[in-house]
């Protein structure tokens, strides 16, 4: 990548029929739901990708549970290979940014494996960075589940009373911000437990200093200032002369 380019990170969540086995050669669940957030130069872009999949299989009872995504509510939605090349161009030669990143990769490797009758592996497309790893090495003998992380951080996930990948993927792509020491607003630097948290604070304050962008006031402006200041003035002379 040159040194002009653009930092491309994509943040990944996806929701499952069920857990699969990848140690065993059936395939059996499927992917129905993708959500993805698309961070450059560690800013949240808004180009976001979201799409649930048919997965023409019934969802095990107990996904329903996390996900809350019925059988009924995928009857009109596309099939993985109707979204398949849309999706692949969106992650290419990117960052992928996954908690628990063997799950997700392991399910899209199968989707994709099935359309070229073939084994394919996104992990020759695109890098994979594990959140769940890097939480692991930050806080050892930790839970580190998402909403654990959540806590830890004091991101605000109340919301969160299901599971979904679009959701998912967006405080994930906060927490990645936050382990990897990149505050994005002084909300989440007043919040943070971290012990470099005055450090990194600092340093965000001394970079904020350097692009502070000068706003000079427009004719108007000048305008009604200058009235303003003749009524002060009118004022302390009626006072006076009183």
């Amino acid at each position: 990548m040159k040194n002009n380019e653009k930092k491309r990170i994509i943040v990944l969540d996806t929701e499952t029929t069920g857990i699969n086995n990848f140690g065993k050669s059936c395939i059996n669940h499927r992917i129905i739901e993708i959500g993805a957030i698309e961070i450059i130069n560690r800013h949240f872009t808004g180009n976001n990708f979201h799409v649930y999949i048919q997965p023409n299989r019934p969802i095990d009872p107990e996904a329903i549970k996390i996900h809350g995504i019925t059988n009924n509510f995928l009857l009109d939605k596309p099939l993985f290979k109707h979204i398949a090349q849309k999706f692949f161009k969106y992650i290419q030669n990117t960052q992928l940014v996954i908690h628990n990143a063997s799950f997700d990769v392991g399910f899209i490797n199968q989707e994709f494996s099935l359309l070229k009758n073939k084994t394919i592996d996104i992990s020759n497309f695109c890098s994979i960075i594990d959140t769940l790893k890097i939480a692991r090495k930050l806080f050892p003998g930790k839970k580190n589940t998402l909403d654990a992380l959540c806590n830890r951080y004091k991101i605000k996930n109340s919301h969160r009373v299901l599971h979904g990948a679009l959701l998912d993927s967006f405080l994930l792509g906060k927490l990645y911000l936050l382990m990897t020491s990149g505050q994005e607003s002084m909300s989440f630097c007043n919040n943070i437990e971290h012990g470099n948290n005055y450090t990194s604070f600092s340093k965000w304050i001394k970079n904020k200093k350097k692009s502070l962008k000068i706003l000079k006031a427009n004719v108007e402006e000048l305008t009604l200032h200058e009235k303003y200041i003749n009524h002060i003035k009118d004022i302390k002379k009626n006072n006076f002369t009183n």
